[in-house]
């Protein structure tokens, strides 16, 4: 059995019917002072199965670890030994280490959380960085970190088949060259220096654009502006178009316009985060892992 939320039951569902599951959707309703009340589709003690799926991508996050809370706790006391979580956006990864005296290190508080509720974690490209494997966030031996490029990668093929794929910063290298696998096009990175939260300067890589269809691939577009720096160094340095490629949109605020004010074409994105510009679903990749940690590969 599988419980979702109502804003993602088309990619939950999805991943049902790809994994053999029931998807029931849990009902939500905020009270005025913001307390939440989740009901279950089904009441009786001896509904609940054995190992319960629960699909919540977690941008957005606050709500949804509270909703995370009661949902597993409940859970447990009505007999369910197997709490599975499938979430293909994993939020409170960035903060991995305290760049400044008195930070608290979110990554593992909230790791530590999850795997507090947990059996078994499935997600898309956390933003790990510093650290090597997502066990070592979420202290959980079945905690699966699966990519999301290798399928953006073969939109991209079809779409863009002679397009240049670039990185709009560093850290962006490895889902470029996770893509380029897959693609066997040239791929590099671009160097982003910050300034600040909304603030950021690009150095393009020294590879030839003039001319050329350039896809910017990343894990994440939060504000936008990095992305929007690389389109607009690219497009001065002469490319024909610059389209972008993603795993999670999460397009805080006004991203989206953002990235489109800079001269961005097309912006195409999975579905770990619901969203318009949705153009490729995640369904047959959750399956697979899913499949393992249900025994069924």
């Amino acid at each position: 059995m599988l419980l979702h939320f109502a804003d993602e039951a088309a990619a939950a569902r999805r991943l049902a019917a790809a994994s053999g599951l029931q998807a029931l959707a849990v009902d939500r309703h905020r009270f005025p002072d913001d307390e939440l009340k989740l009901t279950l589709p089904f009441a009786e003690k001896g509904a609940f199965p054995e190992t319960l799926v629960i699909y919540r991508s977690l941008d957005r996050p606050n709500d949804k670890l509270v909703e995370l809370l009661l949902l597993a706790r409940h859970a447990r006391r009505q007999g369910v030994g197997r709490l599975l979580l499938v979430a293909p956006y994993l939020a409170y990864m960035r903060q991995d280490i305290a760049f400044h005296p008195g930070e608290i290190v979110s990554q593992t508080i909230v790791g530590g959380f999850l795997a507090e509720l947990f059996d078994g974690v499935v997600t898309v490209d956390p933003h790990l960085h510093r650290i090597e494997r997502l066990e070592q966030a979420i202290p959980l031996e079945h905690a699966l970190a699966l990519s999301g490029a290798p399928r953006l990668a073969e939109l991209v093929a079809e779409r863009r088949p002679a397009a240049l794929l670039l990185g709009p910063d560093e850290e962006a290298g490895q889902w470029v060259a996770r893509a380029a696998e897959v693609t066997g096009g040239e791929h590099g990175v671009c160097r982003k220096v910050r300034h600040g939260d909304r603030e950021v300067s690009i150095q393009l890589p020294d590879i030839p654009v003039a001319g050329r269809e350039v896809v910017l691939m990343d894990d994440v577009a939060s504000s936008g502006h990095t992305v929007a720096r690389a389109a607009e160094a690219l497009l001065a340095a002469g490319a024909d178009s610059v389209d972008v490629a993603l795993t999670h949109a999460l397009f805080a605020e006004d991203a989206l316009a953002v990235i489109r004010a800079a001269g961005v074409g097309q912006v195409w994105s999975t579905d770990c985060i619901a969203h318009p510009s949705n153009a490729i679903d995640m369904a047959p990749v959750l399956a697979e892992a899913l499949a393992r940690l249900l025994g069924r590969r």
